[in-house]
């Protein structure tokens, strides 16, 4: 399947073969051609590479046991503050994140998505290891490396959730 919107799955098994800042910015610049309320880009973005960081996060984020073996991975962050919509900075988060993997995936790069917002334990604990300001807040984590296995492309489409014209 040539379509990586279609074609992507979550990884979470990682080669040691390192992720290029080439590729990387590929992956930022995905991530920044998102949709946004009025075009505000409330999004700012955190790349890691150190093992000690991705060993710390693990103990405030129970499903990053990954984490580590990933070469890199890039925190999404949004700032509610920023711009004349602020009640929408979630959503271009998301929309920024999905943006991120399916470039991943384009690229040949296996990544997962891993929610820290709005869980407070998550959001609080990424902020005091990353030194994160009080006004930014972490949204999603994405740990992203070339995959040690490929899984199927899922066809999750259900003509059951759809509804035409009213419910």
């Amino acid at each position: 399947m040539d379509d990586p919107v279609l074609s992507r799955r979550s990884v979470r098994r990682y080669t040691p073969e390192p992720v290029g800042d080439d590729l990387v910015e590929r992956l930022l610049r995905a991530a920044m051609a998102a949709p946004s309320a009025g075009n505000q880009q409330p999004w700012r973005f955190v790349v890691l590479r150190e093992r000690a960081t991705m060993r710390a996060i693990t103990g405030v984020h129970p499903y990053a046991k990954m984490l580590p073996e990933a070469p890199v991975a890039v925190l999404v962050c949004g700032e509610p503050g920023s711009g004349k919509w602020p009640q929408f900075w979630e959503q271009d988060c998301a929309a920024a994140t999905e943006n991120l993997l399916i470039e991943a995936e384009r690229l040949g790069l296996g990544a997962v998505w891993l929610g820290i917002h709005p869980l407070t334990e998550r959001v609080e604990g990424v902020r005091a290891l990353l030194g994160i300001p009080a006004a930014v807040v972490p949204f999603a984590l994405v740990p992203v490396g070339r995959p040690v296995d490929r899984k199927e492309p899922a066809d999750r489409f259900d003509a059951r959730r759809v509804h035409l014209e009213r419910w």
